[in-house]
């Protein structure tokens, strides 16, 4: 396949989305939803491209669109540039106290929004969390309810969780912040969608670590390398025993 970007010419020898191929050839696509190790969704808007093939014009997301041979494609142009800033302040609009989302659009020009601020919420509904709780971590704790401008993240019904295990995936991908998690004693509290776990105890120090739910899920999967007693242990314990191994190897040797 054979493509222009941005007056590059292209040759593919897979099929590629127009995000990846930019990517590779160096060149920059504001992305808010999307995230390299998730599938695409283009819920944000923001990379959005001209395409231009077979004689039609059309705009379509950079994150799910593959690349057609003969394409030529344009990322920067004077109408993306606007309509990305719309589209901007309609996601500040979402979430308007959010320092992060702040930041991340403020390499677009904007600030703040012309719309009417949602109260109370820092969610703009891209699905990361939803997709890294389903695909990566296999529990598929949270999901998308209610429709239209109604849709949010939540738990079904909006309950503790009864298949999170608190690995806090959800929290490391939300581009918001939205989603924060605290320790305390020996709970774990996922905040934004009202979830307590239970914390295990280190069997050597005492320390707590991971939620009970997360280390059974742990001790199931594929882990045939790793010592089943080492999910027990804190970060400091297992590097002391790994130590300590090593060092009745080097004495046995000597």
């Amino acid at each position: 396949m054979k493509v222009i970007i941005d007056g590059k010419d292209v040759e593919l020898q897979e099929q590629k989305t127009i995000l990846k191929v930019a990517e590779e050839i160096g060149i920059e696509i504001p992305t808010l939803c999307h995230h390299d190790g998730l599938s695409s969704y283009g819920s944000c808007r923001l990379c959005i491209v001209e395409i231009t093939n077979n004689g039609n014009t059309e705009i379509d997301t950079a994150c799910t669109r593959s690349v057609e041979d003969g394409m030529e494609i344009k990322t920067a142009t004077e109408r993306l540039t606007e309509e990305r800033k719309l589209i901007a302040e309609l996601l500040l609009a979402q979430a308007p106290e959010s320092e992060k989302l702040k930041a991340s659009l403020s390499k677009l020009g904007v600030q703040e929004s012309r719309f009417e601020a949602r109260e109370d919420s820092d969610c703009i509904v891209c699905g990361r969390c939803v997709r890294a709780c389903k695909e990566e971590v296999g529990a598929g704790a949270i999901t998308f309810v209610g429709r239209g401008y109604k849709t949010k993240v939540d738990t079904p019904f909006s309950i503790n969780s009864d298949v999170c295990i608190g690995c806090t995936a959800c929290a490391e991908v939300c581009p918001t912040g939205a989603i924060t998690v605290e320790d305390e004693e020996a709970m774990r509290y996922i905040r934004y969608f009202n979830t307590e776990l239970e914390l295990a105890e280190c069997a050597e120090c005492g320390k707590y670590i991971n939620p009970k739910r997360m280390i059974e899920k742990l001790k199931k999967e594929d882990f045939a390398y790793y010592p089943e007693e080492n999910f027990e242990l804190c970060e400091a314990c297992r590097r002391n025993k790994e130590m300590n191994k090593f060092a009745d190897k080097f004495l046995e040797a000597k």
